[in-house]
């Protein structure tokens, strides 16, 4: 189903648009002109600090308060990913150095064990299960820990 299926738009949708482009061009001009305005309104003391009246902290909650939810759980899936394929690098890594070495059979294993924990959790966390991929790193983290104690 390639191409467009209708290219005549509803008037009340392209009026609804243009409004909202209108709405959102008028926000930003605004904005542009409070920072503008608050940039002009910093005051001086008597020794040559800045006077702090609050008005910047609400400005900066207003702005995280506005991040797009969307960014926030992008973000977290990255995040998450990230992590867990770093972890379980490094738990390859381990394991394979550990199974070289005198070390007991149980080390390299457990390394290896929260190896795939840790590749679980980033494969979640790329899914957007970011809690449980959390709760899966720190398991993975644990068993190699717990591993290394065997040495």
């Amino acid at each position: 189903m390639s191409g467009r299926a209708d290219s005549d738009t509803h008037p009340e949708i392209s009026e609804a648009d243009a409004v909202q482009a209108a709405a959102v061009r008028d926000d930003a001009d605004d904005t542009e002109d409070a920072e503008d305005r608050a940039g002009d309104e910093v005051e001086n003391d008597g020794e040559g600090g800045r006077e702090d009246d609050g008005e910047d902290d609400d400005e900066s909650d207003a702005e995280d308060e506005e991040e797009d939810p969307a960014q926030v759980a992008r973000r977290a899936r990255w995040t998450a990913s990230g992590a867990g394929a770093l972890l379980t690098l490094a738990g390859l890594a381990a394991a394979l150095l550990r199974l070289t070495g005198p070390a007991p059979a149980l080390v390299p294993a457990a390394y290896a064990i929260g190896a795939a924990v840790c590749a679980l959790a980033a494969f979640l966390g790329s899914r957007g299960r970011t809690r449980r991929a959390l709760w899966l790193l720190i398991a993975g983290v644990m068993v190699m820990a717990l591993g290394d104690q065997f040495d």
